[in-house]
């Protein structure tokens, strides 16, 4: 999703004389070369690269992990949006329907990508992937994974898959109205209109196509929703185990747990309980498709968005319960300090960054578990308080510390 560097994209001047970008630039060649890059190719490129410090910035502030997640949705999921994706789909009937037939992925979650991505090819970005890719590795921010993602934009570039001027994208290089990386584009990308080259920039019918072939390429099963909202009953037990991995359907609605609109849970297929915003919220069944959904970004509300977006346009579908929007969420120091004493504790966090992630839930359900709280991994001022007055580590038995 691109809107988080669009209005800072207009104002940027990236610095066209930086001597040590340059050389950072050149330091590439080995491995451009290597990949099957030619000298001029790369001479081009270079002349053409300036130091951004904006995306370097943009890198550290994604929205989709900072913010509360019911504000990313109503974001990502505006009625205006809706609409257009509902227009959006009638015009591209033809190969939404082909996609399906082709790849097996429903409708729904290709509109959803396309809709959360680009507003369905609306914006697509208006930085030099080059550029972006360039000063994101030069600043250290996964230089191993930028510098790679460039000598990948080279390689199109090489290739003439799109000329220079055109190659555009957000402040990460993902590209066009399916915002690829390079690395997912030389893998994905398909001619799906049957013009002789991928052109996911311009043809709807090739960013509907890549997007399906990405999807079904990461193992989406046909026939399998996303997830559902559902409902839990009073007495339910909730466990760590009922997040943390799969059990069939027919598991939970032994338990009591049914649909938020009050229909039976499907009779087949397994999934396992998400609750983003704690109890008080919307919770939902989510499935091996909706961490399918997430191969496209990792963060739970981009997933959310991506696949209650698809339902609305689809389906007409409509979050249920309400989000806990009064409810104070915690700040980006907050989240850190709680994840520096629950590392230190031995709880598995992931990195200390201040961003509430899948290993910071997990890390939440486990220490909530442990000390026979609710496990609902939701972080919240009422946890930090608790945990930053605890005095000593919890005993190394049991399985809910990292091994």
């Amino acid at each position: 999703m691109i809107s988080p560097a669009a209005s800072a994209e207009k104002k940027r001047a990236p610095d066209a004389h930086h001597p040590a970008f340059r050389e950072f630039f050149d330091s590439v060649w080995p491995k451009a070369a290597e990949f099957g890059v030619s000298r001029p190719t790369f001479e081009a490129a270079a002349s053409r690269a300036a130091y951004d410090r904006e995306v370097v910035a943009i890198a550290t502030a994604q929205p989709e992990f900072v913010r509360p997640v019911w504000q990313y949705i109503e974001s990502a999921v505006s009625e205006g949006r809706i609409e257009r994706g509902r227009e959006k789909a009638k015009e591209a009937s033809r190969w939404l329907d082909k996609a399906e037939r082709d790849y097996g992925v429903d409708k729904s979650a290709l509109m959803g990508v396309w809709g959360v991505e680009t507003d369905f090819g609306g914006f697509n970005g208006s930085n030099s992937v080059v550029s972006a890719l360039a000063s994101l590795a030069y600043s250290g921010f996964r230089a191993d994974y930028f510098t790679n993602e460039l000598i990948y934009a080279l390689f199109i570039l090489e290739k003439g898959e799109v000329s220079p001027d055109k190659m555009k994208g957000s402040w990460a290089g993902a590209m066009g109205q399916t915002q690829f990386m390079p690395s997912s584009y030389l893998l994905f990308a398909v001619d799906f209109e049957g013009k002789g080259r991928r052109d996911i920039w311009a043809s709807e019918a090739d960013a509907i196509g890549s997007t399906a072939n990405y999807l079904s390429g990461h193992d989406w099963k046909a026939g399998l929703p996303w997830g559902m909202e559902v409902k839990l009953p009073a007495n339910f037990a909730l466990a760590n185990a009922d997040s943390s991995r799969n059990a069939a359907f027919k598991d939970f609605a032994a338990r009591g747990v049914k649909r938020a609109d009050g229909a039976p849970l499907p009779e087949k297929g397994e999934g396992r309980l998400l609750i983003p915003a704690g109890l008080k919220g919307p919770v939902f069944l989510v499935t091996d498709n909706f961490d399918v959904i997430k191969s496209y970004n990792p963060s739970t509300a981009y997933a959310l968005s991506v696949a209650l977006l698809g339902d609305a346009i689809v389906g007409g579908k409509r979050v249920i319960a309400p989000w806990p929007m009064k409810d104070g969420v915690l700040s980006v120091a907050q989240v850190r300090k709680l994840q520096g004493k629950l590392k230190r504790m031995g709880y598995d966090v992931g990195d200390i960054d201040g961003m509430v992630g899948d290993s910071m839930r997990s890390a939440v359900r486990a220490y909530q578990e442990r000390n026979g709280m609710i496990p609902d991994g939701y972080p919240t001022l009422a946890l930090l308080r608790r945990v930053a007055e605890e005095k000593k580590e919890p005993p190394a038995s049991g399985d809910t510390r990292r091994k």
